[in-house]
């Protein structure tokens, strides 16, 4: 479990075949300061889990499902990405909850710079948008966030924007985003519990 405090950048070192999959080695001196083999940290936001590290690195071995439901495919050697360890009990909560469970992928549609901050437009895949609300809880490339604006429910491309402050913008790879750049979406845990719940009471309802 994760809060979405991005707790430093790591970068990528080595991207290697795995089977179907993938074997990243990311540089990320904190997060291994601590780290056990087995240990889960959040790469962008995806959980992945530790396999072998050294002084300042980890790897992990990333399964096909995750290649294809995330950005984690586009990483390379020298690519920047956020950081965070597993969320220890009793700690504060100072993002939302996060599971590191990557719902896919939305791509920067739009930048606009402010007097001290930066709105950013992010397109969201149709079947994700019903779990996005104004001024709830949205998770890009592992970066808790506030949604300040969506666009309405009849609209035939779905987006959302977050307003990103200095501290989010110099400590996270937000700040470096520009239209184009896919990131990863993972919306709130609750709503995906809600539809599931209606999903079913709908279904029940009509076989009655």
């Amino acid at each position: 479990m994760f809060t979405g405090i991005v707790e430093e950048l790591g970068t990528i070192t080595a991207v290697e075949p795995a089977g179907d999959g993938l074997r990243l080695t990311v540089r990320a001196p904190l997060a291994v300061s601590d780290a056990a083999h087995g240990d889960s940290i959040a790469v962008s936001g995806v959980c992945l889990t530790v396999i072998d590290q050294g002084p300042d690195w980890f790897t992990a071995d990333v399964m096909r499902q995750t290649v294809d439901m995330t950005a984690v495919g586009r990483l390379a050697p020298g690519a920047v990405v956020n950081i965070e360890r597993a969320t220890a009990a009793g700690g504060r909560l100072g993002g939302h909850i996060v599971q590191g469970h990557v719902d896919g992928t939305g791509r920067v549609l739009e930048v606009r710079p402010g007097e001290k901050w930066q709105v950013v437009r992010v397109s969201i895949p149709a079947e994700l948008a019903p779990l996005v609300v104004d001024k709830g809880s949205i998770t890009l490339d592992g970066v808790s966030l506030t949604v300040s604006a969506v666009s309405e429910a009849t609209a035939a491309e779905h987006w959302l924007e977050v307003s990103l402050i200095p501290e989010t913008l110099a400590a996270t790879t937000l700040g470096r985003r520009e239209p184009g750049d896919v990131v990863n979406l993972e919306t709130d845990v609750l709503a995906r519990h809600v539809q599931r719940m209606l999903a079913f009471a709908t279904t029940e309802g009509g076989s009655r």
